[in-house]
């Protein structure tokens, strides 16, 4: 028989109680992830423009030049789109957790710094938003630290998750041997953090969402006004809230500053996060907060 390394059960019928401070039926994070000048771009050494997650869907990048259209739609992002989200977070008082490209932060220290002053969690993800399927272990590696160091000294706190995405097969491996991260979110297979076996010990894993994540306004069949995005959170998080009555949930809504912090899009962030509010039973928490809770109150068995 071939050993199958992967993991189709999980939890299975019988997910463990969550028990989220205050009873709260779903724990709810709001993860903005920060890429923009990190990206591809032949300045960078890359062989073609980036071709992924802009306005343009579908559009070939270009090869052995620069594209000047998805350079400024990736910049609106850092210039404009950022501070919206910000300020958007800031009026209903809920922390952030920020997917943060190590070389974006670098390229804009003032939003760094903002995270920081924030109190928003900084988690890593990557040193640039590539693929890192292709690149070579040792890079990878450096990369981790470079990023960690980045945050560490933009922010004034190192990171203790990551999310890179794009993944290698070592990136669990190379992020749970660093040693100063509690968890990982390269992961969309549960509703619930769990644990897995990474170098050597147990090592936690918070898991994240694709599709409750404003990255479907820019693929094929996504999303295409706010209305769409706000009706898929709140069916998201009413189905979550009402299994959390006996077994509380988890949930991650992905964004991008490119993307949420468009003008016509925005609306949909305000008016979810105004209607967790309304409802009640949620824990609007970062994901560190959320990885300390189930550390304390569901350690791995050795």
């Amino acid at each position: 028989m071939v050993e199958q390394s992967r993991d189709l059960v999980g939890y299975g019928a019988e997910p463990p109680h969550a028990a989220w401070p205050g009873g709260a039926r779903v724990a709810v994070s709001l993860v903005l992830n920060y890429e923009e000048g990190g990206e591809r771009n032949v300045l960078e050494g890359d062989a073609t423009s980036e071709g992924y997650l802009h306005e343009i869907v579908g559009a070939p990048p270009v090869e052995g030049g620069r594209d000047l259209n998805v350079e400024s739609m990736f910049a609106y992002g850092s210039r404009a789109g950022f501070w919206r989200v910000h300020r958007t977070a800031a009026a209903h008082g809920v922390p952030l957790t920020v997917h943060a490209v190590g070389q974006a932060l670098e390229r804009n220290p003032d939003a760094a710094r903002a995270m920081g002053a924030a109190g928003w969690e900084v988690a890593g993800h990557g040193w640039r938003w590539i693929d890192y399927r292709h690149v070579p272990e040792a890079t990878e590696r450096a990369d981790i630290a470079r990023t960690v160091e980045t945050v560490e000294r933009l922010v004034g706190r190192r990171p203790v998750g990551w999310y890179t995405g794009r993944t290698s097969p070592r990136t669990r491996a190379l992020v749970a041997g660093e040693g100063g991260f509690l968890y990982d979110s390269d992961d969309y297979s549960d509703d619930l953090p769990f644990y897995v076996e990474a170098a050597g010990r147990p090592h936690l894993v918070l898991p994240y969402s694709l599709d409750a994540n404003d990255f479907k306004f820019l693929i094929l069949h996504g999303f295409s006004t706010a209305d769409d995005l706000l009706g898929y959170l709140v069916d998201t998080f009413e189905t979550l809230r009402a299994e959390g009555a006996d077994r509380p949930r988890m949930m991650s809504v992905g964004l991008h500053s490119r993307i949420i912090g468009r003008p016509g899009r925005i609306r949909a962030l305000d008016g979810f996060l105004e209607h967790v509010a309304q409802r009640g039973g949620a824990w609007v928490a970062t994901r560190e907060q959320i990885a300390r809770h189930w550390l304390a109150t569901h350690p791995p068995r050795r």
